[in-house]
């Protein structure tokens, strides 16, 4: 069913209204919850464990749930599921135990790659009187306003309430009883509205060989890349963790303004441009081993412009790479590597962190990076 162009606007708006609650709720749970799992006793390499694991669990998850979606067409049933799962924010407020706070990390990612690729598609479909571009990029904009609320709204609790990480927590069941509102709202109003045709079942082998040098150079390069959490967890021990979480607000900040950027320098050079985030990426991690306070703010600058491109240019190259007709399951494939990236990373640098051993981890991301570098000069042509 095609929306006229006010219904369709209507509805992007109220998409991006739920991605803007439910990154105000996510967001702002990763800017303090390295720090809460760490004063509930979790070890740095527990913490850089926990958020890779469930990086790599909301990653890879995708490649099922795309296909799931596409084969039962229930792609509201997965969309209204993945934002309801979000609870598990909230509920971090009612323990005090570091692996019940684990588990509902893994929760919340699971939920991410639970409805991810069914949001992607009603987007899409109630967009197509307007435009896709279009769509998205306003998508992109309340959803990146929520990325920066949320860290704020939390850094603020935790400066007037020291500690008070239970509080902190309570709070986001305001944004989740609006989001569920909202949610109810936009399937009453658009449940008819559904993507049109057959879903086509993709072999790996279908997959072209630059597009999996593309994904090994990727995964290396992710591998090399110290993660976000950690980068949080250190800033909370050397200066505070409400401070910790207006780093994580600075960081959004920079990454909004990167991502844009970076997708302009790739219309304009091509994949060569993804040469800066390889070439950036051991900086985030090296200044955040050593630690000292200007250092880490260092950090957070670089890391946000590296995770800003990652987030636009990565994929943007696997559509250069791969054909319409195969590119979801390209999608899928290229998600899990990236994720199994986040995994390593956040084991390796939780490891190096906790032992102190700052020059084996320098060694570890300049070694990763220069073979990402390498491998992605051959899907470079």
């Amino acid at each position: 069913m095609l929306l006229s162009r006010r219904d369709a606007y209507r509805a992007i708006l109220s998409f991006g209204l739920v991605s803007l609650l439910g990154d105000t709720i996510y967001e702002g749970a990763r800017a303090v919850a390295p720090s809460y799992l760490n004063a509930l006793g979790a070890t740095t390499l527990i913490v850089g464990l926990t958020f890779g694991i469930s990086e790599f669990l909301g990653l890879s998850l995708r490649l099922v749930s795309g296909v799931l979606a596409d084969k039962t067409k229930a792609y509201w049933s997965l969309y209204s599921l993945g934002y309801g799962l979000l609870i598990s924010i909230p509920l971090m407020g009612f323990t005090n135990l570091w692996i019940v706070v684990a588990f509902l990390i893994f929760i919340e990612r699971a939920a991410k790659g639970l409805r991810s690729p069914a949001r992607d598609v009603l987007i899409s479909s109630v967009s197509e009187g307007v435009g896709a571009g279009k769509a998205f990029g306003l998508h992109e904009l309340l959803d990146q306003t929520g990325s920066v609320l949320g860290p704020a709204i939390l850094g603020l609790i935790l400066m007037w309430m020291p500690g008070r990480y239970n509080e902190a927590f309570f709070i986001l069941l305001i944004p989740y009883v609006l989001l569920i509102l909202t949610v109810s709202y936009i399937y009453s109003r658009y449940r008819h509205t559904k993507p049109l045709g057959e879903s086509k079942t993709v072999k790996l082998k279908s997959l072209p060989i630059l597009f999996w040098f593309y994904s090994i150079s990727v995964l290396l390069n992710t591998m090399g890349l110290i993660q976000v959490s950690l980068i949080v967890l250190v800033s909370s021990i050397t200066f505070s963790p409400w401070l910790a979480a207006f780093l994580y607000v600075l960081m959004q900040g920079v990454d909004a303004i990167s991502a844009p950027l970076a997708g302009l320098s790739y219309d304009k050079i091509g994949r060569k441009v993804l040469y800066i985030p390889f070439l950036l990426s051991p900086i985030p991690s090296i200044l955040t081993l050593y630690g000292s306070s200007n250092l880490l703010i260092g950090a957070v600058v670089t890391f946000g412009i590296v995770y800003g491109m990652q987030e636009s240019i990565y994929r943007a190259a696997v559509s250069d790479l791969v054909s319409p007709s195969i590119r979801g399951t390209a999608y899928g494939v290229f998600n899990t590597f990236y994720g199994l990236g986040f995994l390593v990373s956040g084991a390796m640098f939780g490891l190096f962190l906790q032992m102190k051993w700052t020059m084996q981890g320098a060694i570890f991301s300049l070694i990763l990076q220069a073979a990402a570098v390498l491998i992605l000069s051959k899907s470079i042509k």
